[in-house]
């Protein structure tokens, strides 16, 4: 059923050209320059970086080849249904903020507060451990200067990006996301050609470190652990939805990234790690050592060097450490569009809504850039390890709430839109599982945190609960809850969620002008050859 009065429902501009990104308070713009194939390395280049190259050695270790494939795979899918749920709401609104104005809108605001902070804080926090983790990577190689040099330089190079405003970052980001694709790609290749015999003396190998020492490791505790670590690794994969406020075609842009999130993360990692689980045991004691940044213990390293193959490892911890600038490049996007849209929404200091000439967030940029000062504190020595551990700790399950968050939001959105008597037909772009994904998407983030409680709690089978080791794992929860309820206390507003009559769907909508758009499109996909169409619905 359609609204009995199009001039109350339909937005003023549903036109097909994108509305501009505007804050209409200030006037002042962010540049739309992401192009479609920013949009696309964005979407892997998040999900490609030290969580793969380096973490997975870690759960190699704790769970063994089989939880480590499952369990990369589990989360592929949630991400998937993420991925899909906000590419819909980003199309239909492509503002700043992307997601956090989205819970905000269709769920709570103070929901929205509370998740928008702590994402924030999550990028603040993660760039000064991300230089620290590229000045160790650069160690590899014993460098006659100290870390705190190559700090500088890595820091530098970001407030170079800055310069260039967000092609900066989507230049960057499609440079390096390109190096890490071939890197994933060649390595699966090599990979099958060490398994097969054709390089070192060890022969065919085939599935024998399966059986020997065997496909799982420790239990549930080796399960869970592996979980909570393949969740953090596709940390990054939601910035997609951040930049539709920037990018020159969302509406074409953001649907085609976010269908090849599924097919990247399952060629990219699930491939690449049935591979590793193939050509290195789990009981590998070298594989302790794979948290953090320790590219000497990057499984994909040892993998190589075991394999006798010579200058191959240098190049594999080059990719590593460019993957992890990567990472910090992210850090300077992310936190700094939200707190700019959260200063927009009244949730921040109006300080922070300013954009320069450039279309640049730049008090936001200055904040973000000055946390990663805090990477010299790192240097200081092992009495610097503790403050990092907390201090990441405020963010450790960011993600598990973005992701969440994204999936209630969008349930929420179909509800409301179906409640004030809007088409589906008006919707730009419907992934295929519709609001269903969103549910099972949902349902698999809360087993997430449930997963990391137990880990939190048990991280080995006899281990004992310890309230420190709890605490730096689940911090975020109670913080995220502190947040909440601050934002409860100062608006008086106690309810849970907002009533779908009152939730506003004309503010920033960029629908189809007929149902006929949305036919217009399916008749050209009609129109392709078989193997088109195949492709298409692949990429």
């Amino acid at each position: 059923m359609r609204p009995q009065d199009p001039e109350k429902h339909v937005s003023p501009d549903s036109s097909s050209a994108d509305p501009p990104s505007r804050d209409e308070e200030n006037g002042q713009v962010l540049v739309r320059e992401l192009k479609g194939r920013h949009m696309q390395m964005i979407a892997i280049g998040g999900a490609i970086g030290a969580g793969l190259f380096v973490g997975s050695g870690g759960a190699l270790y704790a769970g063994g080849p089989a939880p480590l494939l499952i369990c990369y795979t589990i989360v592929g899918i949630m991400l998937l249904f993420t991925c899909q749920a906000l590419a819909e709401m980003a199309v239909l609104y492509p503002v700043n903020g992307a997601f956090y104005t989205y819970i905000v809108r269709f769920v709570d605001p103070a929901w929205g507060f509370a998740i928008g902070w702590n994402y924030a804080l999550s990028w603040l926090t993660i760039l000064p451990f991300e230089l620290i983790a590229a000045s160790i990577t650069i160690s590899y190689w014993n460098p006659p200067v100290g870390s705190w040099l190559w700090i500088t330089i890595f820091l530098g190079i970001l407030i170079g990006i800055q310069f260039f405003g967000v092609r900066g970052y989507g230049e960057v980001e499609f440079g390096l996301s390109m190096i890490k694709i071939a890197t994933c790609t060649g390595f699966i290749i090599l990979g099958i050609i060490i398994n097969c015999g054709g390089v070192g003396d060890r022969g065919y190998m085939g599935a024998q470190y399966w059986h020997d020492p065997g496909a799982f490791k420790n239990g549930f505790n080796g399960f869970a652990s592996v979980f909570v670590i393949a969740a953090f690794s596709f940390g990054g994969t939601e910035l997609v939805g951040l930049a539709a406020a920037e990018s020159k075609n969302p509406r074409k842009a953001i649907p085609k990234a976010s269908k090849q999130v599924f097919w990247r993360i399952m060629f990219f990692y699930v491939v690449n790690l049935f591979i590793l689980g193939l050509i290195l045991p789990s009981t590998d004691p070298r594989l302790r050592e794979s948290s953090g940044a320790n590219s000497k213990a990057s499984p994909f390293v040892l993998a190589v060097k075991d394999a006798g193959i010579k200058v191959l490892p240098d190049i594999i911890n080059g990719v590593i450490t460019l993957a992890v600038v990567s990472v910090a490049n992210s850090c300077t996007f992310g936190s700094t569009r939200t707190m700019q849209a959260m200063a927009v929404g009244g949730m921040a200091p109006k300080v922070l809504q300013k954009i320069d000439s450039k279309g640049r967030p730049i008090i936001c940029t200055y904040i973000q850039l000055g946390f990663g000062l805090l990477a010299y504190i790192g240097v200081a020595g092992h009495s610097s390890e503790k403050f990092f551990d907390w201090l990441l700790a405020l963010s450790g399950l960011s993600y598990f709430f973005i992701w969440g968050s994204v999936c209630l939001a969008h349930i929420r959105f179909r509800a409301a839109w179906k409640a004030q008597g809007y088409s589906l037909d008006q919707i730009p772009y419907r992934p295929k599982f519709g609001v269903y994904g969103s549910y099972i998407g949902l349902s698999l983030i809360i087993l997430c945190l449930l997963m990391t409680f137990y880990s939190a709690l048990w991280p080995s089978p006899k281990a004992t609960p310890s309230a420190e080791n709890f605490f730096e794992s689940y911090l975020a929860a109670p913080v995220v809850v502190l947040l909440w309820l601050f934002w409860k206390f100062k608006t008086g507003k106690w309810r849970i969620f907002t009533p779908l009559m009152e939730i506003d769907l004309k503010k920033d909508m960029n629908m189809l002008n007929s149902p006929g758009d949305q036919e217009e499109e399916d008749y050209s996909t009609a129109e392709m050859s078989i193997w088109k169409r195949i492709l298409k619905s692949l990429c």
